[in-house]
C-alpha cells in the first residue's frame, strides 16, 4: 500500500532478461527502452507503458495509477480519469455505461 514513501519496486535489467520477457529489449543497442509496468499480486499486468529514450516518464502518474489500483481491488469501485486518492469514485454496473457525465464531472477529480 502507498503511504507516503516510494516503497515501489523499480529494477535494473542490465542482462536484457526482463526486457526481453516484457518485449521492450532493444536488441540493435542491447539495451531496454523504457518501460514500466503495473502488475497486481496475482502477476497480471494491468497498465503498462513503453517510451522511447528520448521522453522520460511521470513518476506522479505512475504513483497516481498504482493507488488507484489498489483502491479498486480493495473496494471494486472504478476510478474516473485522473482520480486521485480521496476523490470520487464510481460504482461500476450496466447503468453507467454511457451515463458516467451525469454522475461525474472532470472538476471531481
Amino acid at each position: 500500500m502507498v503511504d507516503g514513501g516510494f516503497p515501489y519496486p523499480m529494477l535494473s535489467d542490465s542482462n536484457g532478461n526482463m526486457g526481453k520477457l516484457y518485449g521492450v529489449y532493444d536488441e540493435n543497442g542491447g539495451v531496454d527502452i523504457r518501460g514500466r509496468f503495473i502488475i497486481d499480486p496475482d502477476g497480471v499486468i494491468q497498465a503498462m507503458e513503453v517510451m522511447t529514450p528520448p521522453v522520460g516518464r511521470n513518476v506522479e502518474e505512475l504513483i497516481r495509477q498504482v493507488e488507484a489500483y489498489q483502491h479498486v481491488r480493495e473496494t471494486g469501485e472504478v476510478t474516473p480519469a485522473g482520480w486521485t486518492k480521496g476523490k470520487k469514485t464510481l460504482k461500476p454496473g450496466p447503468e453507467l455505461a454511457g451515463n458516467v457525465w451525469k454522475v461525474w464531472n472532470p472538476k471531481d477529480r
